[in-house]
């Protein structure tokens, strides 16, 4: 055989193997995977430490790009490299997408209220940071109608953190261990993060959460895709159960 059908056969095997199922499917698996690492996750909202921010049911999109690229950027976690590449700081306020140090398998969601060196402390249910208390007033109640039909109201009101940014809290109850604190002084590399449903929450004022390291958060929530009343086990309840006004809401215009 000469080099010159050698070198055809060669270019028809390429070609065949770009032509392939095979290409397609390891295209297909591996774009996913890509994307959900790199730029925009799905996550779901199990719980209401978030209420009213977030509900039970919703379903966001994080991007991964805005704090730069970690070990717990990709989903199984295994660790590629040391601390953080293509690194932007988070801002006081962002809902972020976390892993607790205790727990680093389970993705959790809170506000970042404390930045590396500042002193948190709750008192009486209010939030201080350095010192200061952080500016609160209260609105209309927020209402929930219950699994058995009840209609349960949260005190809820719009609090504002020192770079400007409000949001609405939740506060049920006063006098628990959640609404009294010790000081908490945030180390270097670390994040204070706390629920907006401030008195059912485990968050940076537990040992659950406790201080959070830059290295393991995983990306800052940026949009409500859609949201459901129905378990998520539930997908054929889905599109019966929709809460129509929270589709393609954006999480920073919720909480003005």
């Amino acid at each position: 055989m000469s080099m010159k059908q050698e070198a055809t056969n060669q270019n028809e095997e390429k070609h065949s193997f770009f032509d392939s199922w095979t290409f397609i499917i390891i295209i297909c698996i591996a774009l996913p995977i890509l994307f959900r690492s790199l730029v925009y996750a799905p996550f779901h909202i199990p719980s209401g430490s978030m209420k009213s921010t977030l509900l039970i049911g919703d379903f966001i999109f994080v991007s991964k790009f805005s704090y730069g690229y970690s070990r717990y950027s990709f989903p199984l976690g295994y660790k590629f490299f040391e601390g953080r590449v293509w690194n932007d700081l988070p801002q006081r306020g962002d809902v972020a997408v976390f892993r607790p140090t205790r727990t680093p398998r389970i993705d959790y969601i809170k506000r970042i209220v404390g930045l590396p060196g500042d002193t948190i402390r709750m008192k009486k249910g209010r939030l201080f940071i350095n010192d200061v208390e952080v500016e609160r007033r209260q609105v209309e109640d927020f209402v929930e109608i219950q699994p058995n039909g009840d209609t349960k109201r949260f005190r809820r009101y719009i609090e504002t953190l020192p770079n400007g940014v409000s949001y609405m809290t939740l506060d049920e109850h006063y006098g628990d261990r959640l609404d009294n604190t010790d000081v908490f002084e945030v180390p270097k590399g670390h994040y204070f993060l706390m629920g907006d449903n401030r008195d059912n929450s485990a968050d940076s004022r537990t040992d659950v959460v406790g201080f959070v390291p830059y290295e393991n958060l995983v990306g800052r929530a940026e949009v409500i895709a859609f949201s459901s009343k129905s378990p998520i086990w539930q997908f054929w309840r889905w599109f019966t159960d929709l809460r129509e006004g929270r589709f393609f809401k954006s999480i920073e215009l919720e909480n003005v």
